[in-house]
């Protein structure tokens, strides 16, 4: 027997967090608690439940209600609302590809140092990779360096407090999912300190005199490595440039002198943790 209930009102009790509440009152929803996020897709809201984040409330549409609840089998008790097409573009303004939102209850992020601690646990004497984001603030470059990071296998990804929220629903679109994967928290100002004493080695993407191609051999040959990638339209910070272990460029032809930085993460991942 199906449990969605079918409704035409958008106004009805409960849907406000996909109709009214925008990102930052869903984030302090629960404040001081963390609060809710938007999980968007089958495919990102299955994830999304596989990691073993809480369904609070489903939205889909007609065609997608038994998948819905499919995906919710683990929640009977988290509420299905079902309704038609054109009430879910009236919610987004756009035509949904595949229309399903769930609403999920945040999760403490774990303190950067405990996180380094778990990862190096994990790698059983295996080198480790971090991916380290500083001030990257578009959604769609987070996700799109979260999906690059869990294919090619970075161990996790540190962001800077000013990054985009990796929990945004566009990240999260961006990423497949895979922002809820693999492992990432957000790190204190003194980020590059901490790294330092865990023993990682810190390599700035960055267009320097003295940069390194990606594919310089002792990059491959370091135990514990950090690729930090910076800001869309400033890159890194000098500060953060100059305490790096190494500062490492993409050959480029043709004049150019750089990528996009969700680009230059995926090739950059890439060289770097293909022989590791």
């Amino acid at each position: 027997m199906s449990r969605y209930t079918c409704i035409t009102d958008l106004d009805h009790p409960g849907l406000e967090v996909f109709t009214q509440l925008r990102e930052p009152q869903l984030y302090h929803y629960y404040e001081p608690s963390p609060g809710l996020f938007i999980a968007e897709t089958p495919n990102v809201i299955r994830r999304c439940v596989a990691a073993g984040y809480e369904p609070v409330c489903m939205l889909a549409e007609e065609s997608l209600a038994d998948e819905a609840c499919d995906i919710l089998s683990s929640w009977p008790d988290t509420p299905v609302y079902v309704c038609p097409l054109e009430s879910m573009k009236k919610i987004t303004g756009f035509a949904l590809t595949h229309g399903m939102l769930c609403s999920m209850r945040r999760r403490e992020l774990p303190a950067a140092e405990n996180l380094l601690e778990e990862i190096e646990s994990a790698a059983l004497g295996h080198a480790v990779r971090l991916a380290v984001l500083e001030g990257v603030v578009n959604p769609t470059n987070v996700g799109a360096i979260f999906r690059s990071a869990a294919a090619l296998g970075i161990s996790a990804v540190l962001l800077t407090q000013d990054c985009a929220d990796p929990l945004q629903r566009r990240c999260a679109r961006v990423s497949m999912g895979t922002v809820f994967q693999i492992p990432w928290t957000f790190v204190p100002d003194d980020w590059n300190r901490l790294l330092h004493t865990h023993g990682y080695r810190t390599a700035a993407m960055a267009l320097e005199s003295d940069s390194v191609p990606v594919s310089d051999e002792r990059l491959k040959h370091e135990a514990k490595l950090a690729i930090v990638l910076g800001s869309e339209g400033y890159g890194l910070k000098k500060e953060t440039i100059r305490q790096s272990d190494y500062t490492v460029l993409i050959p480029m032809a043709h004049g150019v002198d750089s990528l996009n930085v969700a680009a230059a993460a995926a090739v950059a991942f890439w060289e770097i943790v293909k022989f590791v």
